[in-house]
């Protein structure tokens, strides 16, 4: 696994918490920065399950969810782009947006094994656990007929022991964000499913 090291642990102006970029401006970016269709349905997949997973397993207000949402819809931005220095480019970019450093923060903890970043707040070890997973599960709905009608957490979970599918998915980095959260490996794929299966 390649390393893309931020070398720094914080981000953006916190006279800036609260400001979120505007739903047109931050899809209109999507658009522009990502042309790849498939790599834009799993930003908005990850943002669905983050949005989801703060309201209904934190309480979150309507901002807070916004918050998580957002993280979640621009986290590989720059990936397509700007390969080389995926998560810095966006992170600058938000930065220059005078974005809400939490939001900054949690796309720069996506990867920590990649960009140095630990997840420290409950969002940033959300966007580490969903992020592989919606990936990994959206690829088990595609080989199915019925795509996500009828998939169950037992054929996820048989999957991820079958090294050859979805080989670019780092197991070890699923185990390791699992391991951080409250809830199970089971619990998470069911959620994923449920919340992710009508994005488009």
């Amino acid at each position: 696994m390649s390393t893309r090291l931020l070398n720094r642990d914080t981000f953006g102006d916190p006279a800036n918490t609260g400001n979120l970029l505007p739903e047109e401006e931050a899809n209109a970016l999507l658009t522009e920065w990502v042309p790849n269709e498939r790599l834009r349905l799993h930003m908005k997949q990850v943002a669905a399950n983050m949005k989801a997973w703060a309201l209904e397993k934190e309480g979150a207000d309507e901002l807070t969810a916004r918050k998580w949402e957002q993280a979640g819809l621009l986290h590989d931005a720059d990936w397509e782009k700007f390969p080389d220095d995926h998560c810095r480019v966006i992170i600058e970019e938000l930065e220059k947006r005078q974005v809400d450093p939490d939001v900054i923060r949690c796309i720069a903890s996506h990867g920590p094994a990649v960009f140095g970043v630990e997840p420290v707040s409950k969002m940033d070890k959300m966007i580490y656990a969903i992020d592989e997973l919606s990936g990994f599960i959206h690829a088990a709905a595609l080989i199915r007929p019925g795509l996500y009608e009828g998939l169950e957490v037992k054929s996820v979970l048989k999957r991820l022991k079958t090294p050859s599918f979805a080989a670019q998915v780092s197991r070890e980095d699923i185990r390791d964000a699992v391991s951080r959260i409250e809830s199970s490996l089971e619990e998470l794929i069911q959620f994923i499913i449920d919340h992710q299966k009508n994005i488009s």
